[in-house]
């Protein structure tokens, strides 16, 4: 085509145009809104002739480029009727880039007009358009203008403002196909205060706002936004909403509000969005903002800008978007106000009132974290979206004047997810729309079906837009890429490069995009797009995720997470893509894939492909421990997904207490938290506190029946949120506990939650803590009381209540029978309350309390505890408190501490006690009492015969009185339970009764003078026990006195004078009182610490029968509860002893009865004092123990302690430590044994002391033990001390522990311990812990043993050894252990030693032993000089014994003349010898090959053990020298005739050295002990041993555990067996027989008459083979050990084992066995009354039910192993019958059981009984501290058991340590520890 006919076509086509949209002008109009939103179309507008009005239009499009002008076509092309002709030449020419319209002269666009403010949801403006003369603020000098010039150009400003506002947001109803941009259809959401920002002035507020009124059902209305709270400083309001909350439609809807004169506080408005603030390049000023960014003024700026900061509280500035702002300020100062900035700079400055002081800034913002530069003064306002109300009416103006508005209305009503969508006004919207649209071809009630989710909720609105038949796939997949880009780069404000034409068009088509003015800076401005919400970019962005091929699984999966609304402090503003998770996962259900396959045009699988991936992501993240905001973004998004497998796995993953804390939650939140958890099985507790609800938040919880604990916290809450939350209560069937603290909730919100309170009968627990309730709130709440059967706890604890409501509150406690306690202190309040079907546990107790609810019993009747502190009683409320207990018949505790009753009050109380009937206590401490009033209260008390303790202290304002808990008839065990519990956590005073009365007056001021007034109230006073007077004042004077009045107050139990100020003169007085009254038995005296205590008897008052507990005074060594000691104790400590104190307190003490025990401490005591004191024993004859303890003693003091067993025969032992501790023990005279005992450790003795204290100790008659370690003796001093020995009466031990001796002493006890007769045995350790002791005996001892560890000999010092061994013949053993003695030492060692006659065993331990192997040791042992006649080799335990045997020898002239003289003089020789003994071995066997170095090896061990009667070989390897070491054992065992016990064990030997092993035990046929236990043998070697039991008759022992016993093999043996009619042991362990086995062997055991032990267990014996041996076993009537262990026996085995079990049996051992109840009381029954049984062993078996039991006992048995046997309390009574019958048990072992507190009793009881009990093990049972105490007191009626095990057992930890503090032979740890002496020392 030529030019010319090209351009005429162009111009036809121009002129069909033309007259097209001639036709339709209202859509022109639109779109040039859209494309042109800059431009002022007004004047244009009224031209008449419509063809020039649509040329002026187009020309403008046409100048606005390229990319504008194809958008405008393909907007034409979709929307208009074109004609083909017309729509294809349009397309081709001007749809493309190729192509763009050149118009002619005629036809040039006509000057460009201005507009500001021309887009469609928000603010704008542009240089261009209409160009008014006016200049930059910036850059214009000011004129000079008059102040009527001034007001005339800021007028015409303001009505520019007013005109530009009216054009932008005004407008009539939306088309039907804009929904997304309807202003009109306005409802205004929720608004509630934040913080305490309530406004001052609504009235004021009121009237500006002109005929605004506050909309229902809100907090606050829209009005009170812009109420005048202060007259200075800055008016900043910040909205905070979620997205889709209606922020920005409010920004709007103020700003047409404004222009249609409603808001006339303000006189100009200013609207920004920081989306767009954020796109300018260059700072600039405040003025630059408002006049070049917003709107400018005709002219005149400066003028007009001055009036606006002279008239600045007129002027609104809003900025939308705050989250979104850029460039955050890090202070909210500027360098000036006129100084240019960017916006956010000029934001704070506006905020803190630097810029424009006084304006009105409001701004929005989505929650999370806001720039620093907000002011700490500004009001926070959420905006909460819809209710109920809201909408039904703004669906009401949706459908306004529609037919469908009823339909809709209907749908919304009964569906209340659809409820939940339209709680967010965004989503309300797209509702309507999608309603609107389904309404028309759906059946009534079924559009709701096809909503069910918001991704599903956007589908139907993009199908309802596309126009049917329209190909919209390419162009949705091209706005999804799109808007997942933005997404990716935080941008959401696109240019017309960005989005292809085609795409601009349908979305412009479709309302999808908007568009606005941009302007980056003065003089650059252009159109920008957005999506019309953020959501819906998120919406396209999760389409493109899910359609796209160029998206693979991992970059879908990366999109797939949970945002939290926990915004981190490193993040500067909130993300873009909060709803993009949650589209995708909607997108994955299965509802969406049509849709998806359709867009994507892709196969069913690919798209299917692509939702598992999320869903698999989803599933993942369901099982994580997630924060409580992602919980909540999880819920969401499972919630979309409409899967239900996913929603269960969601719900169960869930953990039972899940807390929301500090975040923000609307309605929807909690919707789609309440859809997962209906698919939870288990119950949940929700715990919101601090978190920001929407009023009708709690409407969506409705119907959970999963919630069993509900809980809110915070002051946000109020009257609304109360009365939403009382229509959901009623709906939860499992709800509990409900909590609802923190609130601001009044008398209206109260009065909803009373009334759905009694629709929650299952209620146990309810608190509205801290609500600033008033009483007639508190009072109506209590009316529920009744209605709530369940109810446990009632907490009203921070609310504000009067004195007056509080007592009716206490009537209520009393009139209501389910309220067990009233708990009242300051501001807590708290009713606890019992269920009539049992009775609930009081709070707040210890663990160790706590029993389990088998053990707890209901009480028999109802029991109220009432508790008042510090409520201002007065004393005008005493005589009301009197008869409101007296009402109360069942008071368990009563306090009223705190209060300010004072005397008067006091006393009233006091006198009406024996009127009430308090089981506990009464508490009347901090009320004012004086010292006057004490009197009164003791002399009121003294006629209530219940009282059982008074406890006044009136410096710790202190007055408790404690009552008998039950009566008498009812006291015993449970009681004496109460006061050994109540004793391990103690309290002051006690809370537990007493038989005897308990007065204490401690801390009263209490004087001499008031003593005998004092004694008047208390001799009124019955059954007084105890008596506390300490912290007075009474002196030395008053105590006197007070002994003298002590007669006249009867027997007490105790009597406490601590902290009296008094001397010594007083410890005299009360000493002659200790001696003359006949109840105190113990007097406690520390004199600088004034501690005073004078205690009698525990058992005297009430007779052992009573059982009560032992006390053990404070700083007293006690052993335990087991400890009852009827003995008077005196102690005096912390004061100066001097001789005459001492005489006149030892005349003193004289008289009194005894036994007496006497522990004095004192810093020093002299020698002259100490010799006083010990001088006056002999007029002590009641005296049992004299102690000094933490006193210094001299270096004399040893001597003189060792002459009292001389001055004083009754002396038995003297114990002296450090010098600083020394006790004395003295006997009866009944008691006849005169055995002493000695102890002088850490005395600094040395050698010069030595004599002088074996002189000392010599005048004893028998010195049991003497202990004289940790001194310093050193060798001379050994060497003194063992010249000394004979003159010393030693029958014991004599200890010598670190001392600092070295090996010279070693040496000398070798030499001479031999020498004494009575000298047993010797050990010594020269290691790091050094030791000594040595052993006596009363007669005459023949063999000596000497034992040596650590004590590094150096060679020198052998040949010594070797002298001493030699002369020492008594010596009959010597142990050397790691002595740093090696081969040649112990070669040399061998070699020398000799002697004339007798048996010498030298043992060695060192590391060469285990390194050496056999044959090199046997030919150490081959060196010998002496016959060796036993050889005992063990490679782990490093050691190698030898036993030497020397014959007696012919008398010779050379061994005759061998004194001991010249013994000495071998020492060079023997030197020498041991120098050349090794050489010359070594050149002998140098020059002979293996064979001749075996042949003389055999030939010595020929000669030196010819007589070797026993070898063993322990944990050897004789596989690894080439049969070697098995020729030589071969050899060997050839030649031994006399060997009688040969041991291999725990080896390992190759099968040809078996053979070799089995050839040499052939010859030997003395054998008669053959161990073969636990080597490491084949089959095959095995069997060639069997053939060494051949003719072995004479066998005693045989022992072949642990090896692989085959049928041949077994065959063989047996055969063998059957002619060892010797045989007494025989070990077959471990062998797996079976049952072949059992048979073989049941065949020959009758036939060995001798068989005293047989241990078959461990080898896989079944009942069939375990008959047949008990048939077998009835028949070996000698067997006394019979060990089936680890056998599958079962109950046959044991029915036929009791029918004939042997007479002479000791030990039984059939645990592991599969015994039952049946089998094992068989066994009972055939053992009783059988007199040798020693051991009874059925562990780990099934005897529930059934243990053995005992009528005539077994007086021998030592042990029983009954250990997890499933034994329960039942079983165990008659098992603690039958151990009664046991005298000799020494272990009883039954842990792993179900034992629990009443076996503990049963066994307890029988404890005393068993004298020679050492151990009773009851680990891993169900015993609490219960049973604890049980076998506490059962140990404390005289049982001497070191130790009871009680690990693992129901009991804590602290109440362990405590029960072991008491009572230290129980054992809770986990290892065994150390048994304790139950008797002490």
């Amino acid at each position: 085509m030529d030019p010319i006919s090209l351009q005429l076509g162009t111009r036809n086509r121009w002129g069909w145009l033309v007259r097209l949209l001639s036709e339709d002008l209202e859509w022109l109009s639109a779109k040039m809104k859209f494309f042109l939103p800059n431009m002022d179309l007004g004047s244009e507008n009224e031209t008449p002739d419509p063809t020039q009005r649509v040329i002026f239009q187009l020309s403008r499009l046409r100048a606005q480029g390229r990319a504008t002008w194809q958008s405008f076509i393909h907007c034409v092309c979709m929307e208009l009727e074109v004609p083909l002709e017309l729509e294809v030449p349009l397309l081709s020419m001007w749809g493309h880039e190729e192509e763009f319209p050149s118009l002619g002269a005629g036809e040039e666009s006509q000057p460009e007009s201005q507009l500001h403010h021309g887009e469609t949801e928000g603010w704008g403006t542009r240089g261009g358009g209409l160009k008014r003369p006016h200049q930059s603020c910036g850059s214009s000098p000011r004129r000079k203008q008059c102040k009527q010039q001034q007001l005339e150009l800021a007028r015409r400003y303001l009505q520019l403002l007013r005109v530009s506002a009216q054009q932008h947001y005004g407008g009539g109803l939306p088309r039907l196909g804009q929904p997304l941009t309807s202003h009109q259809a306005y409802v205004p959401p929720i608004l509630q205060w934040s913080r305490a920002t309530v406004p001052f002035d609504t009235k004021k507020g009121a009237a500006v706002m002109g005929g605004l009124k506050a909309e229902d059902g809100t907090d606050m209305s829209i009005w009170e936004l812009f109420s005048s709270r202060a007259d200075k400083g800055p008016k900043v309001t910040v909205i905070l909403g979620k997205a889709g909350v209606g922020k920005t439609t409010l920004a709007h809807w103020l700003c047409r509000k404004w222009a249609d004169g409603q808001l006339e506080r303000f006189q100009a408005l200013f609207l920004f969005e920081f989306r767009r603030l954020n796109l300018l390049t260059s700072s600039m000023t405040l003025s630059q903002l408002l006049f070049d960014v917003y709107l400018s003024p005709e002219s005149g700026p400066d003028a007009v800008f001055q009036y606006l900061k002279e008239n600045a509280d007129r002027v609104l500035l809003i900025f939308d978007g705050l989250d979104e702002a850029i460039y955050p300020c890090s202070s909210g100062k500027m360098a000036g106000p006129n100084a240019p900035g960017p916006a956010l700079a000029l934001f704070s400055g506006l905020c803190h009132g630097t810029l424009l002081p006084g304006c009105w800034v409001m701004a929005t913002s989505r929650p999370g974290k806001l720039p620093a530069c907000l002011p700490t003064e500004a009001a926070m306002v959420h905006m909460w979206g819809f209710d109920g109300p809201r909408v039904e009416k703004y669906v009401g103006v949706f459908f306004h004047n529609l037919p469908s508005q009823e339909a809709a209305l209907a749908e919304l009503q009964a569906s209340g997810h659809l409820r939940s969508l339209c709680a967010v006004p965004a989503l309300c919207q797209v509702t309507c729309f999608c309603l609107r649209h389904l309404l028309l071809g759906t059946s009534p009630g079924q559009c709701a079906a096809l909503l069910p989710t918001v991704t599903q909720l956007y589908m139907q609105m993009v199908l309802a837009l596309t126009p049917p038949g329209h190909p919209s796939a390419v162009s949705l997949l091209a706005l999804g890429e799109v808007a997942l880009k933005g997404l990716e780069i935080g941008k959401v404000i696109f240019y017309a490069e960005d989005i292809p034409p085609s795409v601009m068009a349908f979305g412009a088509t479709l309302n999808l995009l908007t568009s606005f003015c941009v302007r980056t800076g003065p003089g650059h401005q252009e159109t920008g797009y957005a999506f019309a919400h953020l959501s819906l970019q998120e919406f396209f962005a999760a389409l493109h995720l899910m359609t796209s091929p160029q998206v693979n699984k991992d970059m879908l999966a990366h999109h797939v997470t949970l945002n939290s609304r926990w915004v981190l402090r490193t993040k500067a503003r909130l993300g873009l893509s909060d709803h993009l998770p949650t589209f995708l996962a909607g997108l994955a259900s299965c509802a969406c894939r049509p849709f998806l396959r359709q867009l994507a045009q892709q196969e069913e699988s690919w798209v299917g492909t692509k939702q598992a991936t999320v869903m698999q992501v989803l599933r993942k993240m369901a099982t994580h421990r997630l924060t409580a905001p992602k919980v909540v973004e999880l819920c969401h998004c499972v919630y979309e997904t409409q899967d239900p497998g996913l929603a269960d796995l969601a719900a169960q993953s869930l953990r039972y207490h899940l807390p929301f804390h500090n975040f923000p939650l609307t309605y929807t939140d909690l919707a789609a938290l309440t859809n997962i958890l209906k698919h939870r099985e288990a119950p949940i507790h929700l715990d919101f506190e601090g978190c920001l609800l929407e009023p009708h938040c709690p409407e969506a919880l409705i119907g959970c029946e999963q919630i069993d604990h509900l809980s809110f916290k915070s002051r946000k809450y109020g009257d609304a949120f109360a009365e939403a939350l009382s229509r959901s209560l009623p709906t939860m069937g499992s709800l509990q506990k409900l909590g609802l603290s923190g609130s601001k909730i009044t008398a209206r919100g109260i009065s909803h939650l009373v009334q759905a309170l009694p629709l929650c009968p299952q209620l146990e627990e309810v608190s509205f803590q801290d609500n600033q309730l008033k009483d007639q709130e508190v009072l109506s709440i209590m009316e529920v009381l009744p209605l709530l059967p369940q109810l446990r706890k009632l907490d009203l604890s921070r609310n504000n209540i009067s004195v007056s409501t509080l007592l009716y509150l206490a009537e209520v406690a009393v009139k209501y029978p389910t309220v067990r306690m009233l708990q009242a202190r300051e501001s807590d309040l708290i009713f606890l309350l019992s269920p009539p079907t049992e009775t609930a546990e009081e709070p707040q107790r210890t663990s160790g309390q706590q029993e389990s609810d088998s053990q707890r019993k209901e009480a028999p009747g109802r029991s109220l505890t009432l508790r008042l502190r510090k409520c201002e009683l007065r004393v005008h409320h005493a005589d009301a408190l009197t008869v409101l207990l007296h009402k109360s018949p069942h008071l368990e505790e009563v306090d009223f501490s705190g209060n300010q009753l004072e005397d008067e009050g006091c006393r009233v109380l006091a006198e009406a006690m024996s009127r009430l009937h308090i089981a506990r206590k009464l508490d009347l401490s901090d009320n004012g009492l004086s010292t006057s009033g004490v009197h009164c209260v003791l002399s009121a008390v003294s006629a209530c015969p219940a009282l059982s303790e008074l406890h006044i202290s009136l410096m710790h304002k202190t007055v408790i009185f404690c009552f008998a808990q039950e009566p008498e008839e009812q006291e015993g065990t449970r009681k004496r339970l109460a006061a050994f519990l109540d004793n391990l956590t103690p309290q002051v005073p006690s809370d537990l009764p007493l038989s005897s009365r308990r007065i204490r007056l401690a801390h009263c001021g209490l004087q001499a003078k008031h003593l005998e007034r004092l004694s008047k109230a208390l001799g009124r006073s019955c059954h007084l026990g105890h008596l506390d007077l300490s912290g007075n004042a009474l002196g030395d004077e008053g105590v006197a006195l007070l002994t003298q009045l002590l007669p006249e107050l009867g027997h007490l139990q105790s009597l406490t004078l601590s902290e009296n100020a008094v001397s010594l003169d007083a410890v005299f007085s009360l000493a002659k009182c200790f001696s003359t009254l006949r109840w105190v038995f113990q007097l406690d005296i520390s004199l600088e610490s004034q501690h005073i205590l004078l205690s009698g008897d525990k058992r005297s008052r009430h007779g052992p029968a009573a059982g009560s507990l032992p006390e053990f005074p404070e700083g007293a060594q006690s052993s335990g509860l087991g400890q009852r000691c009827s003995s008077r104790s005196f102690r005096l400590g912390e004061c100066q002893l001097e001789p005459p104190s001492l005489t006149h307190l030892c005349a003193t003490l004289e008289d009194c009865p005894g036994p007496l025990e006497v522990q004095l401490s004192c810093e020093v005591l002299s020698d002259q004092s100490l010799e006083t004191l010990l001088h006056h024993l002999h007029r002590f004859p009641q005296l049992s123990l004299l102690q000094l303890s933490q006193t210094g003693l001299s270096r004399r003091s040893p001597f003189l302690l060792a002459d009292t067993f001389g001055l004083c025969p009754r002396v038995r032992k003297v114990d002296l430590r450090s010098l600083q501790h020394a006790t004395l023990h003295f006997s009866s005279h009944e008691e006849q044994d005169s055995v002493c005992c000695g102890r002088f450790t850490s005395c600094d003795l040395g050698r010069e002391h030595v004599k002088t204290l074996c002189q000392s100790l010599s005048t004893c008659k028998d010195l049991k033990q003497l202990d004289l370690s940790s001194n310093q003796l050193g060798d001379d001093g050994l060497r003194c001390l063992l010249g000394c020995l004979p003159q010393l009466p030693i029958s014991g031990s004599l200890n010598l522990s670190d001392n600092g001796f070295s090996q010279e002493s070693a040496l000398d006890l070798v030499e001479t311990l031999p020498c004494h007769p009575r000298v047993r045995e010797a050990s010594v350790n020269l290691g790091s812990k050094q030791s000594c002791w040595i052993h006596f005996s009363k007669q005459e001892e023949a063999g000596k043993i000497l034992r040596f560890r650590e004590c590094s000999f150096r060679p020198e010092q052998v040949p010594s050894l070797v002298i001493g061994l030699s002369q020492a013949l008594q010596l009959m053993e010597l142990t050397l252990s790691w002595c740093c003695l090696g081969l040649e030492q112990l070669t040399v060692l061998l070699q020398m030693v000799r002697r004339p006659q007798g048996l010498l065993t030298l043992r060695v331990e060192e590391p060469w032993v285990g390194r050496t192997e056999v044959p090199a040791l046997l030919e150490v042992c081959a060196q010998a000089s002496g016959n060796v006649t036993e050889i005992s080799i063990a490679k782990t335990q490093q050691q190698l014994c030898v036993q030497l045997e020397f014959p007696r020898q012919e008398e010779n002239p050379e061994a005759v003349a061998l004194s001991s003289l010249q013994a000495q003089t071998m020492s060079p020789v023997l030197t020498r010898c041991s120098e050349t003994a090794t050489s010359l071995s070594a050149s002998r066997l140098a020059h002979c090959d293996l064979g001749t170095h075996h042949s003389l090896l055999v030939r010595q061990l020929m000669q030196t053990c010819a007589r070797l009667r026993r070898l063993s070989l322990s944990q050897v390897n004789l596989c690894d020298d080439d049969s070697a070491s098995s020729l030589l054992l071969r050899s060997l065992l050839l030649s031994l005739s006399e060997l009688k016990t040969f041991r291999l064990t725990s080896s390992c030997m190759s099968t040809e050295g078996l053979a070799h092993l089995a050839s040499g035990l052939g010859h030997c046929h003395h054998l008669e002990e053959l161990d073969l236990s636990n080597n490491q043998f084949d089959e095959e070697g095995t069997r060639a041993l069997m053939g060494a039991l051949t003719g072995k008759y004479r066998l005693k022992t045989l022992d072949l555990s642990h090896l692989p016993l085959g049928e041949s093999t077994l065959a063989t043996l047996t055969d063998e067996l059957s002619h060892m009619t010797l045989l007494q042991r025989l070990r077959l362990s471990h062998n797996q027989i079976g049952d072949a086995g059992a048979q073989h062997l049941a065949a020959i055991l009758p036939g060995l008459p001798e068989l005293r032990k047989l241990d078959l267990s461990a080898n896989g014996i079944s009942p069939a083979g375990g008959v047949l041996l008990a048939e077998s076993l009835t028949l070996c009537r000698h067997l006394e050990e019979l060990i089936l262990a680890c056998n599958a026996l079962g109950d046959p085995t044991a029915l036929g084992l009791a029918r004939g079990l042997p007479q002479h049996l000791r030990v039984l051992h059939l645990q592991s066995s599969r015994l039952g109840p049946e089998g094992a009381q068989s066994l009972g029954q055939a053992l009783d009354g059988c007199p040798c049984v020693e051991e009874i062993s059925l562990a780990a078996n099934s005897l529930a039910g059934g243990v053995p039991q005992f009528c005539k006992g077994l007086p021998l048995l030592r042990q029983i192993d009954l250990a997890s046997c499933e034994i329960d309390n039942q079983t165990a009574k008659l098992l603690a019958a039958s151990l009664a019958l046991c005298p000799a048990l020494e272990e009883i072992l039954l842990s792993w059981n179900l034992l629990g507190d009443e076996a503990a009793a049963e066994l307890a009881q029988v404890l005393p009984r068993m004298h020679q009990l050492k151990r009773l093990d009851l680990e891993k049972n169900q015993i609490t501290a219960r049973g604890a105490w049980h076998l506490a007191e059962g140990l404390a009626q005289g049982s001497h058991t070191p130790v009871i095990r009680l690990w693992n057992n129901s009991i804590p930890s602290d109440m362990a340590q405590c029960l072991q503090r008491q009572e230290p032979r129980l054992d809770f740890a986990f290892f065994d520890t150390p048994p304790q002496d139950p008797q002490g020392t």
